[in-house]
């Protein structure tokens, strides 16, 4: 977008009421036509591949111009495939289950007197994230699904390749009864700090990005923040893998959780070993993952083991590294590998490798955190893989939504009471009528 084009923008405030008229048009909409709208958007990213890629380069371009971080330009950097899992993951949305209108409450609680709890959306999101152009089509699609307006403002990195997503999503969408002002692209970062000031016209916040972008955001205003500020995840493996195949798949799970997507926020950032397993496994492990580039840095014990590996501090127990690094501790047994987890850790994904199937439980029972694996990649975290389509975010608040937060986060609900006249006065006193509470 030209300076010009910026300047003649409409004003934030006149964006934010004509996408919270649009959000309540598709809100009344029924799910064949949102979804019949998904489908438009899903064929207009196909489309126009070539359009999106052109942008996209003019932005990895000017990122590595600008030497800003390889994990940021690989965030950035989208190829065919990209584009591809893109409309799939529109489509996949589509085909989800409702989620407006749904009943989870239907009692009678007197004679003509019927409460419901029914889903409704928010009302109006808005989404701010680093380097990442898929996460509009994403964010996006979860909106059309779930009812909701959204205002988009990305990195300043990505400026080239969400405008034209933006452009090519709501073309689409004015071949369809969903009004394209639902979506919008704020271009400036002085629109983020009048956006957070926006209470009661935007109804939630969604930060995606570094923990230090998601905490500026907590920490400037006064709109609910639907985020998480770390994505510090651990692997532990414990002493129960009694054959060369359990140790295989232990090196495997942890390979893969460190170097599938090191910039990812489900991505390990620190590996413990039960000190039992210790000899057997790490310079196993150690030998792995400097075959992929990782660096590794250890404890006294870990030094022992695999001399080669940069001796730990404290504060690599509590860093983020989201790169090629990787932390390593000897733990005396799965209590500590709990209480480290719990003093360290981010309350995001954890894993722990075991045939101990009663170490797992208490892990799962005792760890805290919104994803507890066992015996798989932390990379498994992430709206998709788990069927939602997508996700519009991760959420490690103890309190729902948590983890990846699909349709089902974006939505609220409201209780519909229906009577026939019916008054408190007629339930209290002497002769108070009687409440039935029958569910039905």
């Amino acid at each position: 977008m030209s300076t010009d084009q910026a300047d003649q923008r409409q004003s934030l405030p006149g964006l934010v009421a004509e996408t919270r008229v649009a959000a309540k048009l598709l809100a009344r909409l029924e799910a064949t036509a949102r979804n019949n709208a998904l489908e438009a958007i899903a064929q207009a990213i196909e489309t126009h591949v070539e359009e999106i890629l052109a942008a996209n380069a003019v932005d990895v371009t000017e990122a590595i111009a600008q030497a800003l971080p390889t994990a940021l330009v690989r965030r950035l950097k989208l190829d065919r495939h990209k584009v591809r899992d893109m409309a799939a993951g529109v489509r996949d949305v589509a085909r989800l289950i409702d989620p407006i209108g749904v009943r989870h409450v239907r009692r009678r609680l007197a004679e003509d007197l019927v409460l419901e709890r029914v889903t409704c959306p928010l009302g109006v999101l808005g989404v701010i994230f680093e380097s990442r152009p898929d996460a509009v089509p994403q964010i996006v699609s979860l909106a059309v699904k779930s009812g909701n307006g959204v205002l988009l403002k990305g990195g300043t990195e990505a400026l080239h390749s969400c405008t034209v997503l933006v452009e090519v999503i709501q073309s689409a969408l004015m071949a369809t009864v969903v009004p394209p002002a639902m979506v919008q692209l704020l271009t400036t970062r002085a629109e983020i700090t009048e956006l957070l000031g926006m209470e009661g016209n935007i109804d939630l916040i969604i930060p995606r990005g570094s923990n230090q972008f998601v905490r500026f955001i907590q920490e400037r205003t006064r709109i609910p923040v639907l985020g998480h500020a770390d994505g510090l995840c651990h692997l532990y493996v414990d002493r129960e893998l009694p054959g060369e195949a359990d140790l295989d798949m232990a090196v495997a799970i942890a390979v893969d959780s460190k170097t599938q997507y090191p910039a990812a926020c489900n991505a390990i950032e620190t590996l413990l070993v039960h000190r039992d397993i210790a000899p057997d496994f790490l310079p196993r492990v150690a030998a792995a993952l400097t075959e992929q580039s990782v660096a590794l840095r250890g404890c006294d014990r870990t030094r022992e083991l695999v001399p080669s590996v940069v001796a730990a501090t404290e504060a690599d127990w509590a860093t983020e590294y989201c790169d090629l690094v990787l932390a390593i501790r000897v733990v005396a047994d799965l209590e500590a590998a709990i209480t480290h987890i719990n003093t360290y850790g981010s309350r995001h994904t954890e894993v722990i490798v075991t045939r101990d199937a009663q170490a797992a439980v208490q892990f799962r029972q005792d760890v805290n955190a919104a994803g507890v694996y066992t015996n798989c990649s932390s990379r498994f975290a992430d709206g998709y893989r788990y069927g939602f389509g997508a996700e519009v975010g991760i959420s490690t608040q103890v309190m729902p939504p948590r983890g990846p937060v699909g349709v089902e986060g974006l939505v609220t609900y409201k209780y519909h009471l229906v009577g026939n006249g019916a008054i408190i006065a007629s339930f209290t006193g002497a002769a108070a009528q009687q409440f039935l509470h029958q569910d039905f």
